[in-house]
């Protein structure tokens, strides 16, 4: 167990939830209290909550003891008082702690502080961003310095994006010769409820469109090296497509998981000299209706994304411009019990001794990842598990310190294995045909 520095042992909690009374990090809460009871650790977890009201963090756990029973906390969880605004607080729990779960968003605007205390105090960082502009920007400020103090900040660690990334390596992993293409198609399905998402994911969404020319400016900063094209081409498709396999309509995916793939397997190619694999991401629609629905949204999300009285109106009114799939109060319980995902991947590559260089690929596969309702039961699996792998699998993480993404950090790892026994399944639909 040896995420974090020297002296990590030696801290009295291995993992502290910050932010642990908003929306997502109570169920982050409860899920540490399923790890820590489960025997999912070699011996007892030492955790504890942080945010900035003590009766907020005492409501939380005594709501997470309800819902799993009293044992599930064990002995004590610690309650740790600090503030985003207030580095000394962070600072402080930072070094009582080996790994800090991050669920203060959007991490644009309240994320940086947070990665700096815990780099700084040689604790280890996970956080669920979906924003492009703050993982990539984090690893331009602290990737160094996080080597240096040996500690590992691994951003994107929810839904956006461990589905996707750990998806990409399980296809590779399960295809029989050498996987050089992966499409994948997300299908989220609800019960009779149906679903919404808390409105925190639509304000990240909002500022991470409207600030698009930045990130363009922060990779040429970055001076990423290009990753090669092993194999035939990638075929971009196009804005709105039917899918023959799904026999519904498919749009490109707007979340983070394209840009995270690319960050690990540019680095799975150029520290591990792994073959790269080139990566598309989609989601399914539905029919036209559907489509012509969504592409009302879009255009307007796009046009007032623009202006900053467009982005106020977005964020003050999430429910009307979103159609109601994104509420200032977040899903139900009954919605999020009659949700679940289904991310299929289709690969294709080329056989045990067969040049990728040469010729068109000849063996396909294809894999799924299914779990539950995505943003607040599988993004809460996939974090902690994460953390598990984290302290757990150390022997197996990139041997230096530093900021990756989760592909990157956790290739070696048990993170699937992991995930599996917690419902989000891997599993391969059809072996490879040649």
């Amino acid at each position: 167990m040896a995420a974090g520095s020297g002296e990590a042992a030696e801290r009295p909690y291995e993992l502290v939830v910050f932010g642990a009374s908003g929306f997502t990090g109570q169920f982050v809460v409860e899920e540490v209290a399923r790890a820590a009871s489960g025997g999912e650790l070699r011996g007892p977890l030492r955790w504890a909550v942080a945010g900035r009201s003590r009766n907020k963090l005492q409501e939380v756990l005594e709501r997470a003891a309800e819902r799993l029973g009293k044992k599930a906390l064990g002995p004590e969880v610690g309650v740790l008082l600090c503030d985003v605004g207030d580095p000394a607080s962070l600072a402080a729990m930072a070094k009582q702690s080996r790994v800090v779960l991050n669920c203060v968003g959007p991490y644009r605007f309240f994320g940086e502080p947070v990665v700096k205390a815990c780099v700084e105090n040689g604790a280890s960082c996970i956080d669920i961003s979906g924003e492009p502009q703050f993982l990539e920007g984090m690893y331009l400020k602290y990737n160094e310095k996080a080597a240096e103090k040996k500690v590992y900040v691994i951003g994107s660690c929810g839904f956006d994006s461990i589905p996707a990334d750990m998806g990409v390596l399980y296809t590779r992993d399960k295809l029989k010769g050498t996987l050089t293409a992966v499409e994948s198609f997300l299908t989220v399905k609800t019960g009779p409820e149906g679903s919404c998402i808390h409105d925190g994911t639509w304000k990240s969404a909002v500022y991470g469109l409207a600030d698009q020319d930045n990130l363009k400016a922060l990779r040429k900063k970055i001076g990423y090296s290009p990753v090669p094209v092993i194999g035939a081409k990638l075929k971009r498709r196009g804005l709105v497509f039917y899918s023959q396999e799904f026999k519904q309509y498919s749009i490109p995916f707007m979340g983070s998981d394209v840009s995270v793939v690319k960050r690990s397997q540019r680095y799975l190619h150029s520290q591990l000299q792994e073959t790269p694999v080139q990566y598309g991401a989609y989601v399914t629609v539905g029919g036209l209706g559907s489509v012509m629905k969504l592409m009302f949204a879009g255009i307007l999300f796009l046009l007032l994304v623009k202006f900053s009285f467009g982005r106020k109106l977005l964020t003050k009114y999430p429910e009307f411009f979103s159609a109601g799939r994104f509420t200032k109060k977040g899903p139900t319980q009954k919605q999020m019990d009659g949700t679940s995902f289904t991310m299929t991947f289709f690969g294709e590559g080329y056989s045990e001794g067969q040049d990728p260089q040469n010729g068109k690929p000849n063996v396909k596969i294809c894999t799924q990842v299914k779990g539950p309702e995505p943003g607040y039961v599988a993004t809460p699996i996939a974090m902690v598990q994460a953390a598990v792998a984290l302290l757990e699998d150390s022997a197996h993480l990139p041997k230096e310190g530093g900021v990756y993404s989760p592909g990157a950090a956790f290739s070696k790892t048990k993170l699937i294995d992991r995930l599996n026994k917690r419902g989000v399944e891997f599993s391969v639909i059809s072996q490879p045909e040649v």
